[in-house]
């Protein structure tokens, strides 16, 4: 066995209390190394009631494998010591303690798990996991008054810029709340609205009034309340990292200078101050966008102060946290600690571009901004520059750096107002767009649409993704909306695409199979991302009748396919050792297609 690739850290994501009676552990091995796993525990006050689980390969990337088991306990979890037991395929025997990697049954140097407090236990708002999201950038959405239009407001519709408004506002993303509750969309998520310089906001001015060119308190609230009839929940962007140099506190360092009581609220490395980079630090080297020092007692203040009154006001469901991974981590331990005590349900969705693992210990975020799985999806649908075995091995990477419950409410998106639409990396071919937002809806997570996708936006980078949304009927591409209800309407009637596992049965170059299941629902989807029509044989666990539930055409929908048994031969598909696939499915599947089965429940557990 590759002994160097066993690990174990002792805490999140691989050991946790999902509640106070249940612990999580996690494990990981060397790829296909292992021959079984097991965790050994007992509580130290009795030493002689050991219990063995049996750990299951959950996850498998390009270099390891990781096992997992859930532990109940009939009280509180506490006091716990635990090793690993590890029999490799080679025939080796080894143990894991905290003293690293033993030959022989260990008597000491156990890893041990002290005390499940209610705190410490993993809770993301059930309403989070597999939810459908969809992101606006308001002055682009749709103009629904023209009296709080900015001077030299652009025409709705051209070249987009960094300078110029169109018009959009509240009250026209509330004239369409009906457009999205009819496209099936559960959460919305603005970009900034408060007050603030540019026409993206984010150089905020006043954290605690709407921008007069998106409208009015009184609006904001009418729109909460629409949503919320509606069934749709709502986030607001907090851009808490930095601000506009109009905010009144940096104003008054301008004006006051060493004077000034707000002079630690910032990061000043030269007086006198002044509209320069040099004087102070800033997001990157832009001027316009000082940074808050974030550790400052007084500045956590008026942050909880901002997230609180829109919560408790306003009613909102959540915040999105603009580049949350540079903002000082004390202030979302804190930002937890207090705003889910008054608003549980409360989502913290995170904005980084790289792994959210240090957001993801469970005293900061319940979600991250997941471009590791964007980009994932860019190379081998748009790009084509990777294989399905390479997209596999990367997702699961990717998902490793999670515990389960986090893995099903990462925010998923294919593009964003700070990325080439995704349309204008597949160089325009919807199919290529129209099989990467499938794939984006039976992966686990949660799909994020950004506005205009549905109906064939493109564009390259910012400014130019942030393009007008196109409302004559005639100029929208009606095909790719309807594809998006479908996929919608798919992803919210199967349990098993929000909550399913997720295990890789097929990557034949650019043929990828994979299950999801979810309690007694056992679903598979082979997506064929190449010009050319072919033959696959998707594996499955049993023999029997499966049904469509989406492909390229509804006709097909509905209709029953059959699975035949495997000629005794169980070990077949790229994880046979991690699933005993004892049927398959010979498929013809079109070029840039997709196929969802679903085994029929009364036949599940056929033995053959």
């Amino acid at each position: 066995m590759n002994r160097g690739a066993i690990v174990h850290s002792g805490i999140l994501p691989d050991v946790y209390p999902e509640n106070r009676r249940l612990l999580s552990f996690r494990l990981r091995t060397g790829r296909e190394d292992a021959a079984e796993c097991v965790l050994v525990i007992y509580s130290r006050t009795t030493p002689d009631r050991i219990r063995k689980f049996r750990m299951q390969c959950a996850l498998r990337d390009g270099e390891a494998d990781y096992y997992s088991v859930e532990v109940p306990f009939s009280k509180v979890a506490r006091y716990q010591k635990y090793y690993f037991e590890i029999k490799g395929r080679d025939g080796e025997h080894l143990y894991l303690t905290t003293w690293g990697l033993q030959e022989k049954t260990p008597e000491d140097g156990f890893f041990e798990f002290l005390y499940a407090n209610g705190k410490d236990c993993l809770r993301i708002p059930e309403w989070a996991p597999g939810q459908v999201y969809y992101q606006i950038f308001p002055d682009r959405f749709r103009n629904g008054c023209t009296e709080n239009d900015p001077p030299d407001c652009a025409a709705w519709g051209s070249v987009p810029d960094r300078e110029h408004f169109m018009g959009g506002d509240l009250q026209g993303i509330l004239e369409k709340l009906d457009y999205l509750a009819a496209l099936g969309i559960q959460c919305l998520y603005l970009t900034p609205i408060f007050k603030g310089d540019f026409n993206h906001k984010y150089a905020t001015t006043d954290y605690f009034e709407i921008d007069p060119c998106f409208g009015s308190k009184e609006e904001f609230t009418s729109l909460v309340e629409g949503c919320h009839e509606r069934g749709i929940r709502i986030l607001l962007d907090g851009v808490f990292n930095h601000c506009g140099t109009h905010f009144a506190p940096f104003m008054d360092l301008l004006e006051k200078q060493e004077e000034s009581s707000y002079k630690d609220w910032f990061f000043v490395t030269e007086y006198p101050v002044r509209l320069s980079h040099h004087s102070y630090e800033c997001v990157g080297a832009y001027k316009w966008m000082p940074k808050l020092n974030t550790a400052n007692c007084e500045v956590r203040k008026f942050i909880l102060e901002v997230m609180d009154y829109w919560l408790g006001n306003f009613h909102i469901d959540g915040w999105r946290l603009d580049v949350a991974d540079e903002v000082d981590g004390s202030v979302w331990t804190e930002v937890r600690t207090v705003l889910k005590e008054k608003y549980p349900d409360c989502l913290l969705l995170g904005e980084t571009w790289g792994s959210g693992r240090t957001l993801m210990q469970g005293n900061r975020m319940d979600s991250i901004m997941n471009y590791i799985f964007r980009d994932s999806v860019r190379d081998f649908f748009a790009r084509e520059s990777i294989d399905a075995l390479q997209l596999d091995c990367r997702l699961n990477h990717m998902l490793s750096a999670y515990s389960t419950e986090q893995q099903q409410a990462l925010y998923n998106p294919l593009d964003s107002h700070d990325t080439e639409r995704f349309l204008y990396q597949c160089r325009e071919d919807k199919r290529k767009l129209k099989l990467a937002a499938a794939f984006q809806f039976v992966f686990p997570g949660a799909p994020a649409i950004y506005y205009g996708d549905e109906i064939g936006l493109t564009g390259a980078n910012d400014p130019d993704c942030r393009g007008a949304f196109c409302w004559e009927k005639e100029k929208q591409d009606e095909d790719l909306y309807d594809w998006y209800s479908r996929l919608i309407r798919l992803r919210r009637e199967e349990k098993a695409l929000c909550r399913g596992s997720f295990t890789a049965v097929l990557c034949d170059g650019r043929m990828y199979g994979f299950s999801r299941m979810c309690e007694e629902d056992e679903l598979y989807v082979l997506l064929n991302a190449e010009n050319t029509e072919s033959e696959a044989v998707l594996p499955v666990l049993r023999p029997g009748t499966y049904t469509i539930l989406f492909s390229g055409t509804e006709d097909a929908e509905k209709m029953e396919i059959t699975a035949e048994w495997a000629d005794g031969i169980h070990k077949q598909g790229v994880n046979a050792d991690r699933m005993d696939c004892q049927g398959r499915i010979r498929l013809t599947a079109g070029a840039w297609s997709i196929l969802v089965i679903k085994k029929k429940k009364e036949e599940r557990g056929y033995e053959g």
